[in-house]
């Protein structure tokens, strides 16, 4: 049954105002206009809603169960109403995304913070991965947002934000290789137990097909899915890592790290990103974080010239 809303406001505020006459002047209207639309109501519902008594009309049997309809419904609209104001400023809602694990320390350490703290009611729901399930995570929406190392195109993917992140050599600070001049030659990192990402992960990827386009080896001391164990295999002296500098702006602070520049072309072009769905319509918070991100993340800043 299609019960027009205006019909069921003018039946009311006639039962709240008590008569046909008080209910039109609060309408702005004429009597015999809200007098149609209740006999309208009555046809549909094929029972009266209103009866006369000496102190005015009241609702029948069946305008009481009309009346509770148009109480149970208009708090409906208030709730939803209420939420929806809510939602567009920002005040609730949940942004998911879906992260490789470089990106980590750079993304929790400020850049959500300042972003939880302003936007409170917003929950964010963060999964860590590696790239092919950060794209398959976005693709498929079960993300709003992903951050990936090394481009992989896809026709479904959105690069929103990409900032050239060269691939370094990241060695203990007393490691030959820390005094060695800048750049480092592939044939040279060949020569070096290195730690690295084990296959399928985008930075290892990236390893491969630059050491297999010089004919070269890495010569692999440690394979791990794990950020921590590449960076402590470092900082314990056990050799060296291929990594951006942003996953490891920490130790480099502290001084238990250098970074050194490689002289391989793959490396100096590879980039961090930040992707979506293409044709996803993102809600506003997600549209705030984004933007967020691309101003306060270090992979999100060119690193030339650091």
């Amino acid at each position: 049954m299609d019960i027009p809303h205006q019909r069921l406001i003018y039946f009311r505020v006639t039962v709240e105002s008590g008569s046909l006459r008080k209910a039109a002047a609060r309408l702005d209207i004429a009597p015999s206009a809200v007098s149609r639309q209740i006999a309208l109501l009555e046809a549909a519902f094929e029972a009266p809603l209103l009866e006369r008594t000496p102190r005015g009309i009241r609702p029948t049997p069946v305008g009481e169960m009309a009346l509770d309809y148009c109480r149970q419904r208009g708090a409906l609209d208030d709730d939803f109403i209420a939420r929806l104001e809510a939602y567009q400023r920002l005040e609730t809602g949940t942004i998911s995304l879906v992260v490789g694990e470089g990106f980590i320390n750079d993304l929790i350490d400020a850049p959500l913070k300042a972003f939880a703290e302003r936007y409170r009611g917003i929950r964010l729901d963060i999964q860590q991965a590696g790239t092919d399930e950060i794209i398959e995570s976005v693709v498929e929406d079960r993300a709003h947002i992903g951050l990936m190392f090394h481009e992989r195109v896809h026709p479904q993917i959105r690069f929103w934000v990409s900032s050239g992140q060269p691939l370094l050599a990241i060695c203990p600070a007393d490691h030959p290789l820390a005094d060695e001049p800048e750049p480092i030659s592939l044939r040279r990192l060949g020569e070096i137990p290195t730690a690295l990402w084990k296959p399928g992960h985008g930075v290892r990827r990236l390893v491969d097909e630059a050491f297999a386009q010089a004919g070269l080896h890495p010569q692999v001391a440690l394979e791990t899915n794990s950020m921590a164990v590449l960076r402590r295999s470092v900082v314990a002296g056990m050799g060296i890592t291929l990594l951006p500098r942003f996953s490891v702006a920490h130790e480099l602070e502290q001084g238990s790290v250098v970074a050194r520049r490689v002289a391989s072309e793959p490396f100096q072009n590879s980039q961090a990103h930040m992707i979506t769905r293409v044709g996803r319509r993102q809600p506003q918070a997600s549209l705030k974080l984004l933007r967020h991100l691309g101003a306060w993340m270090h992979a999100f800043r060119s690193s030339a010239g650091e």
